[in-house]
């Protein structure tokens, strides 16, 4: 591996840039260091008390802890938190809450995330928003976030989301679970004082109910992703008035729900080719 190369993706956070592994190519073995996204195991403590513990990367902690805790009804505004401690070393992050008489939530859901994350929350709020787009719009959108994906090109293995408006990201999240991704850029825009209500939220991976969910509360109306929705994401978006759009590649694109966004009808189920993918 190229030392300069390598020096720079140790400054990376989440990257351990040195791991050694056998590489079969062109029919040899050959002895190699490759660089590979590291997991770790993030207990989030609430007034003391023991939330939740998420497999995350360890990069943009804070925007993580605060997006996790907004997404689920926890804190409505980064107002509502009078100290946070993230300390990576101990793999803890320590919230105090203004509201002392805060209690753990009884119901939990094992998310469909890469992480294995739990949600608290299976109930969704809708989305009002008269925005509207383009594919000539979205398409070079993803195409930015790809070019900004730097834990991804260097050692893959992680997803990418970012939240934007019609011309350009506003914020970038990387993270092993798909689910971390949106709470970090939800965190990040607390942080930052950015709304993210009107604007495109943009992923690369599976869009599952639990990530639909996540928009929704954040207020995009619009979320693309370069992979698929499941059917029950599909169901919940139209449910909720969200506009999903998967398979965003190149110059292509498919639309599930409320299609009007992008300047379409909605669908008549009578009016459907079938296509292999």
């Amino acid at each position: 591996m190229n030392v300069q190369k390598a020096v720079d993706e140790s400054l990376i956070e989440g990257v351990a840039p040195d791991v050694v592994c056998e590489r079969f190519s062109n029919g040899q073995w050959a002895r190699t260091s490759v660089p590979v996204p590291v997991e770790m195991a993030l207990t989030i403590y609430v007034n003391d008390k023991e939330l939740v513990t998420i497999l995350c990367t360890p990069a943009k902690l804070n925007c993580l802890v605060l997006g996790y805790l907004y997404s689920e009804g926890i804190i409505n505004s980064i107002s509502e938190v009078t100290s946070m401690r993230v300390c990576e070393e101990d793999s803890l992050a320590d919230v105090k809450l203004s509201k002392l008489e805060y209690t753990l939530p009884e119901r939990r859901t094992l998310t469909s995330g890469c992480g294995g994350g739990v949600s608290l929350t299976t109930q969704g709020q809708k989305v009002d928003s008269s925005l509207e787009v383009t594919p000539a719009q979205v398409l070079p959108l993803m195409a930015q976030m790809q070019e900004q994906a730097e834990l991804f090109r260097f050692c893959g293995g992680v997803h990418t989301s970012a939240l934007a408006d019609t011309e350009s990201l506003l914020v970038v999240a990387e993270d092993i679970g798909r689910h971390n991704t949106l709470d970090k850029i939800q965190g990040e825009c607390l942080l930052r004082g950015i709304s993210a209500e009107g604007g495109l939220l943009l992923a690369t991976g599976r869009l599952s109910s639990e990530m639909v969910l996540k928009a929704a509360k954040m207020g995009t109306p619009i979320v693309v992703t370069r992979s698929s929705p499941t059917d029950r994401a599909i169901s919940l978006a139209r449910d909720l008035g969200v506009t999903l759009v998967g398979y965003a590649r190149g110059s292509r694109l498919s639309v599930y729900s409320c299609a009007w966004r992008l300047g379409l009808a909605e669908i008549e189920n009578s009016n459907v080719e079938k296509i292999a993918r």
